[in-house]
């Protein structure tokens, strides 16, 4: 998992629950990295569901709930360092259908070593869309809270749903429609 994951995830915490928290859940996991991140580095998904794990409990918010407030946060940081990246498009649904054919080819000419989930499109109409997110690491919630920050963006109500296709969370359809 690419550096600037676990970068903007150890500010978001420190943003929202200060920098005691940070230190806190890194002494409490088990980091290969020792807790020590670069934004290009390449480091085990199983840090960021020790980091994750840790200030679910620290916190009592569900990882689901806080894989939402960083999605807010890393929309956020991803928009203001790549603007090039959505300043192409009019509609959020336009920006969705393209995650694959051109958000995620840009993403790996930044950070090429990237594993990234993959959004197939069943189904688009002007309103509304089908997608199956298929990813091993199970961030579904994260792909979520990502959607609706695009919504947003472009100041379009929306309404998400998602069902997970296996139990793992490693196959989920999320359809999404405009209110």
């Amino acid at each position: 998992m690419k550096g600037i994951i676990f970068t903007e995830f150890l500010d978001l915490v420190e943003d929202k629950f200060g920098l005691p928290m940070v230190d806190q859940i890194i002494q409490q996991s088990e980091l290969a990295s020792g807790g020590i991140y670069t934004s290009v580095g390449t480091y085990e998904f199983s840090e960021m569901l020790q980091l994750l794990t840790h200030l679910s409990n620290n916190t009592s918010m569900s990882i689901d709930d806080l894989l939402m407030v960083y999605a807010e946060h890393l929309f956020a940081v991803l928009i203001n360092s790549y603007p090039h990246l959505v300043e192409r498009y009019k509609d959020p649904m336009e920006l969705l259908a393209s995650i694959e054919n051109h958000i995620h080819v840009e993403v790996q000419k930044i950070y090429p070593e990237a594993q990234l989930p993959t959004f197939d499109l069943v189904e688009r109409q002007e309103d509304k869309m089908i997608m199956i997110y298929k990813s091993e690491r199970a961030l579904y919630m994260l792909g979520k809270g990502l959607m609706l920050e695009t919504f947003k963006l472009f100041d379009t109500p929306v309404k998400i749903e998602y069902e997970k296709l296996n139990e793992k969370g490693t196959e989920v359809k999320f359809s999404i429609n405009k209110i």
